[in-house]
């Protein structure tokens, strides 16, 4: 794909050619020129082989029984995950004193901190360990804040040992298990909420019917059983089944742990915990129930549904339930603020504050004893999940899981982002952006190393760099298409009555030194308010032009223009090249040969081959083997064969000759086309006859049907590019490529892919203790003093280096800044230091003439023989040291004050100047 043939020697300003005068080129039918007639031609449409391979007899060509292709060998292919495509529906937990949390994802659990959000830790450490299937739910165990309880739909429940990343237990209960909870108070059991019916493998538990899925909720018993030899698993007794309920969304225990409640459906349950076995007592909602929270404090819990409506209930106390018929009600009170289902909700450390948040990608605060709300918009994408610090932490904070996998940190004081912590920001909401008969944009930059791609908004791209896993930044636009240094994109919005349509392609430039997008060129309705098709920037670097084709039947060309201003400076922009057509049939794919001199659209069923540099057609070729023809890719570095895929049908052909090699008619359609950039090989994906959620990926050798190898792959692509490894020569036959999955998942497959590595999970131990530094009560009041110890400076210092690069500030953007209005415009705090230090320039001691210090020699501050700095922070200095520098000072201060009030008779002679003070170093600057 030429997205993936990018430019590394590209200069911005380069040399056209000759412009084309924009004329329609004549649609009449171009003159077609065919090899040699053969009888070939007529087996051509009878057999799925129409061309034999080099090598075969003379009587098989003659009788036109052309050997089927053998099989390939097939394998399974490696491949590993770049990120975390959709967060979990179950919140993420802290540790007991904050310094981590954890996350699911499918079947593990990641251990993030929370100072930095890099994730320094995964449960389990091998797959032996793990769940066989997705985590729905986990908990701190309440007799050991140090171990993990994880419950999966694999019906069993594992207890983990986190500090040490060890798996302690597993408990087998044969059933789903949705939720679990426990309490401080109750710990000799756990409570569970599993599927009645066992679910068949593979099953995740969203499917049409897990509404009406029946679900039974359970006391587990923790006291230790006997495990089973082969699996390890230990079968409990003496369960519980406390009482059944549709699929339940919600579960947890009151604050006093004398209340169990369950959420399902349009029902809330509650039971007591010291009698269980009499059962729910049932509460009815007005509408289904989306997400639970219990009270920290207090007796009552609190409900989101999918109207959008928090509710607070207070049927946990006995004297506030009503019985009308055979049906109790409680009283409740209600907050409505979402437009969307609430996602989740949960109370405030003290029990003040109610946060809830929900598709608008915005969270409430709800202030109860009031009623109003504040709010913080825009947080970057659906909140999937709210959760507050723990109280040990000096300055609480919201922890909000986004639908894109991001977490992000909002203070409580300020109401502002504090962090964001994210990877490649992917949702399956972001679906709803792209038509289904389009592929999705996917595509790598040379210059930086990195994949674009679409964000969870649909109008967004997002930078994302492989070997850190990094987000490096996002745009706001749409699909792309990219060379070394210029970028090419489409925005495009239906209309309808009241708006019209909107169509607009972009050219964003690579600006190096920022390492960021630059928007340069918008060209508006470039083919009208039809679709574009495709595009492709050409690999020449002395004719760079960007082809697009689209669906009003034009083919159009795109080049620099470069004019100067009155002051002579140069300015860069784009404009339309050429425009052209064949007959009247819709060009669906363009794609360039590997030195650029040849262009090839796809013309309903015939393929044309044009100069670039004069748009002349050089020849036809028209695809009997496929009446519909989708993509055509030149293959190999001579770029001396062409390779075009239509439906079930690959055919090649050879460029100089103009004749068919061969034909090979596949069983399923086929999705895409990738040739291998160094080699005369490519590779074909299609979906798997078998099993249609699983993709195929096959490699041809260009004069051989034969197939080479076929790779199978556990899920469908959506679309796929390559990938140039830095490790793999040039000189090597392996393929590696990155493909976006159909559910939203980014992954690195290759020969070369290694499905364990995991650059940024480092598999170590945690320690207790690591958190962030915290402020006593008197640095709070009063501030962090000027001087303090070196290790708590050090921790300081490491902590804001960890929050991200700063950029050096320019003399021409600080003026800008402040012209914001005041309430948009950050904390001083925050830009103070780089700004301050921007202006002022550290003027150096002279040598010749150092300065002499007059401290006194009690001191013992004797020059270092390693030449010390003249200017010390006064941060590195010891207290200790200082203090000793100061005591004789004072001392001295005192006994001249002594003897001054015993001599009161002596006098200073007129004429005598006063004694110098004493000077103590100093950081002298100047105005830059």
């Amino acid at each position: 794909m030429a997205a993936a043939e990018v430019l590394s020697h590209a200069s911005l300003v380069v040399p056209q050619t000759k412009d084309v005068a924009i004329t329609q080129l004549s649609r009449q039918s171009l003159p077609h020129q065919p090899g040699k007639p053969s009888k070939k031609k007529n087996k051509e449409k009878r057999s799925p082989v129409s061309h034999p391979p080099q090598g075969s007899s003379g009587d098989e060509q003659r009788s036109g029984r052309i050997k089927e292709p053998e099989s390939a060998p097939s394998r399974k292919w490696s491949w590993t995950s770049l990120a975390d495509t959709s967060a979990s529906s179950h919140p993420p937990i802290f540790t007991k004193d904050g310094s981590h949390f954890f996350s699911i994802f499918g079947s593990t659990v990641k251990i993030h901190s929370t100072s930095s959000g890099k994730v320094v830790s995964i449960l389990p450490r091998s797959q032996d360990e793990g769940h066989t299937d997705t985590i729905t739910s986990a908990t701190l165990s309440a007799l050991n804040s140090f171990q993990l309880f994880t419950a999966s739909l694999d019906g069993t429940i594992k207890v983990w040992d986190f500090l040490e990343g060890n798996l302690l237990r597993t408990i087998d209960l044969d059933q789903p298990i949705h939720h679990v909870c426990t309490h401080e108070k109750i710990k000799d059991c756990i409570f569970v909420a599993a599927a009645k019916a066992k679910k068949s493998k593979g099953s995740s538990g969203h499917g049409k019917d897990a509404e009406d899925e029946s679900c039974v909720v359970l006391r587990v018993p923790l006291k230790s059983q006997e495990s089973d030899s082969l699996t390890g698993a230990q079968k409990v007794s003496n369960v519980l089944a406390i009482g059944k309920t549709t699929r339940t969304a919600g579960l947890a225990v009151s604050a006093s742990g004398e209340r169990l409640i369950a959420i399902a459906g349009r029902k809330a349950f509650v039971a007591q915990t010291a009698a269980l076995k009499s059962g729910f007592i049932k509460f009815v909602s007005p509408e289904p129930l989306t997400c639970l929270a219990v009270h920290p404090h207090e007796e009552y819990f609190a409900t989101g549904d999918v109207k959008g409506v928090v509710r607070l209930w207070y049927c946990l106390n006995p004297n506030l339930v009503k019985v009308v018929g055979v049906e109790k009600k409680s009283q409740t009170s209600a907050f409505h603020w979402h437009a969307h289902a609430v996602s989740s909700v949960a109370f405030s450390t003290n029990g003040a504050y109610l946060l809830s948040g929900g598709e608008e990608a915005v969270l409430v605060i709800w202030q109860l004893h009031t009623g109003k709300c504040e709010f913080v918009p825009r947080v970057g994408s659906p909140i999937k999940s709210v959760v507050v610090s723990p109280p040990k932490t000096s300055d609480e904070e919201y922890l909000l899981e986004l639908a894109d996998a991001t977490h992000t940190f909002i203070s409580s004081t300020t109401l502002k982002l504090s962090r964001v912590f994210a990877r490649i920001k992917l949702a399956p909401s972001v679906s709803n952006g792209f038509p289904s008969s389009s592929s999705t944009p996917l595509a790598f930059h040379g210059l930086s190393e990195t994949l674009v791609l679409p964000s969870s908004h649909p109008s967004s791209l997002q930078t994302f760099s492989p070997s850190a896993l990094t987000l490096v930044a996002e745009l706001e636009v749409s699909p792309s298409n990219r060379i070394s240094q210029w970028m090419a994109t489409v925005d495009r919005r239906e209309g309808d009555e009241c708006f019209q349509g909107e169509v607009y392609l972009k050219f964003w430039y690579w600006d190096k030194k920022n390492a960021f997008w630059i928007l340069n060129t918008r060209i508006d309705r470039p083919h009208g308010l039809r679709k574009i098709t495709s595009m492709s920037f050409s690999p020449s670097p002395s004719n760079i032009q960007l082809v697009t084709t689209g669906e009003d039947g034009n083919v159009k060309g795109w080049r620099i223009r470069i004019a100067k201003d009155k002051k002579g400076k140069e300015e860069i922009s784009w404009v339309t090249r050429s425009s052209l057509g064949y007959k009247s049939d819709i060009p669906r794919h363009a794609s360039w040969s590997p030195d650029g001199s040849l262009l090839a659209v796809v013309f309903g069923p015939s393929v044309v081959l044009y100069d670039p540099y004069t748009n002349v057609p050089r020849h036809v070729f028209v695809c009997h083997e496929s009446q519909r023809p989708c993509e055509a890719h030149f293959i190999g570095m001579s770029g001396r064969f062409l390779a075009i895929i239509g439906g079930p049908n690959l055919v090649i052909w050879s460029v100089m000759s103009g004749s068919v090699l061969w034909h090979v008619r596949n069983s399923q359609p086929f999705d895409t086309l990738l040739p291998h950039p160094h080699r005369d090989t490519f590779m074909t994906i299609h979906s798997s006859s078998s099993t249609p959620a699983h993709a195929v990926a096959t490699v041809f050798r260009v004069r051989s049907p034969v197939r080479q190898m076929e790779h199978t792959l556990p899920f469908a692509l959506r679309n796929v590019i390559w990938y140039p490894r830095p490790s793999t020569p040039t000189s090597s036959e392996s393929f590696s490529l990155v493909g976006l999955t159909h559910s939203y998942n980014v992954v690195l497959m290759g020969d070369d892919a290694d499905p364990q590595a995991k650059p940024s999970v480092p598999s170590k131990r945690l320690q207790k203790g690591q958190s962030l530094p915290r402020k006593s009560l008197f640095e709070e009041m009063f501030g962090v003093p000027v001087i303090s110890s070196e290790s708590v400076q050090h921790s300081r210092d490491q902590t804001t280096a960890n929050s991200g690069p700063v950029l050096p500030w320019r003399s021409s953007e600080t003026a800008g800044f402040f012209d914001a209005p005041s309430h948009l415009i950050p904390p001083i705090h925050t830009f103070f230091d780089s700004l301050v230090d921007s202006f002022l320039t550290l003027r150096v001691a002279d040598e010749e003439r150092p300065e002499e210090l007059d401290v006194p020699e009690e001191a013992g501050s004797k020059p270092s023989d390693d030449g010390p700095s003249v200017f010390t922070k006064s941060a590195d200095i010891a207290t200790d040291s200082v203090l000793n520098t100061l005591i004789p000072v004072f001392r001295e201060i005192a006994e001249s004050s002594d003897y001054s009030n015993d001599s009161k008779k002596a006098s200073v002679p007129p004429n005598t100047a006063p004694a110098p003070a004493k000077s103590t170093p100093r950081r002298v600057s100047s105005l830059g």
